[in-house]
């Protein structure tokens, strides 16, 4: 199985948020999780591929050309890809991955926590999607998102789409235990899957 991590490449985030990574890239490895991952060699994303090589699990980068200059990517990827674009670069990760767990971030991991929640409210995919929720970090997300139910722009049955925890082992068995049948896509939006 590989699991793509999702993550802020700040160098300035506290210090309980990289620990917290690093313990997930740990506990991946132990288990025989893959990682698929940005590339990056700082912040969360340089945190869970430390955890992850420590214990001597797959690591998958991706990242486009223009990110490779002196610091930037984790060096000791076991491969390592180079799409043309950031958009391939997403589709490469999504292609490559089993599961998806997003750790705090930014812009960037917002993007990518929306973008792969849509394709499965879509039908295009019933991979699982866990958040990592350090320090409460995404306790705001879950009230924009309540706030969007309220308001009927989506279906309270959206909350079905992830799992979200502030413990690394939680978010792990939510995935392991993942029934694709138990989330019966179908019923958050009805276009047909190819």
């Amino acid at each position: 199985m590989n699991i793509c991590v999702y993550g802020a490449s700040s160098t300035t985030i506290d210090k309980a948020f990289i620990e917290a990574g690093e313990i997930l890239g740990e506990e991946m490895a132990k288990r025989n999780i893959g990682l698929v991952f940005g590339g990056g060699a700082a912040g969360l994303m340089g945190a869970v591929a430390r955890g992850e090589h420590r214990f001597g699990g797959r690591i998958i980068g991706i990242a486009p050309n223009f990110f490779n200059v002196d610091g930037v990517l984790y060096e000791h990827c076991t491969e390592f890809i180079y799409p043309e674009n950031m958009r391939e670069r997403k589709m490469k990760m999504e292609e490559l991955s089993d599961a998806f767990i997003i750790t705090p971030g930014g812009i960037g991991t917002f993007d990518e926590f929306f973008e792969i929640l849509t394709l499965k409210q879509l039908n295009r995919h019933n991979k699982p999607i866990a958040i990592l929720n350090t320090n409460g970090y995404y306790d705001s997300l879950q009230k924009f998102i309540q706030n969007g139910i309220d308001n009927h722009f989506m279906n309270e049955e959206c909350k079905k789409l992830y799992f979200i925890s502030d413990s690394p082992a939680e978010l792990l068995d939510y995935i392991e235990a993942y029934d694709p049948t138990e989330t019966p896509i179908s019923k958050f939006k009805d276009i047909p899957h190819n």
